[in-house]
C-alpha cells in the first residue's frame, strides 16, 4: 500500500509565501497567525485549512503578471475583456 500525503504541499504556508508577491505577505501572515491561534480549538482546525487553501489560490492569481490589469478591468466592469464562465467551465449553465 502506498502512503498518501495528509495535505497538498501547495497549502504549505512556506510554499504560499514563496509564490505570493511580497506586498501580500503581511496580510497573509496576519490572517495565518490568527487562524493558527484559533486552531487550538479542535472544532476550528478546518478554518486554518480553508484559509491556507484560499491563500494558495490567491498566491497563484496574485503572482500572475496579468493579475493587476485583469483586476482593474473587473473593478471598472470592462466585461468585454473577459470570457463568460459558461464558455470555459463545463456545466456552468446547469449550476443555477
Amino acid at each position: 500500500m502506498t502512503a498518501e500525503p495528509l495535505h497538498d504541499a501547495g497549502d504549505d504556508p512556506a510554499e504560499i509565501l514563496r509564490v505570493l508577491p511580497e506586498t501580500w505577505h503581511e496580510q497573509f501572515l496576519g490572517e495565518y497567525h490568527r487562524a493558527l491561534d484559533a486552531a487550538h480549538e479542535v472544532w476550528r482546525f478546518h478554518q486554518l485549512r480553508d484559509l491556507l487553501h484560499v491563500w494558495r489560490l490567491r498566491a497563484v492569481a496574485f503572482s500572475n503578471p496579468d493579475f493587476e490589469s485583469a483586476a482593474q478591468a473587473a473593478r471598472e466592469r470592462r466585461s468585454e475583456e473577459f470570457v463568460p464562465a459558461e464558455n470555459v467551465i463545463p456545466g456552468w449553465n446547469g449550476r443555477l
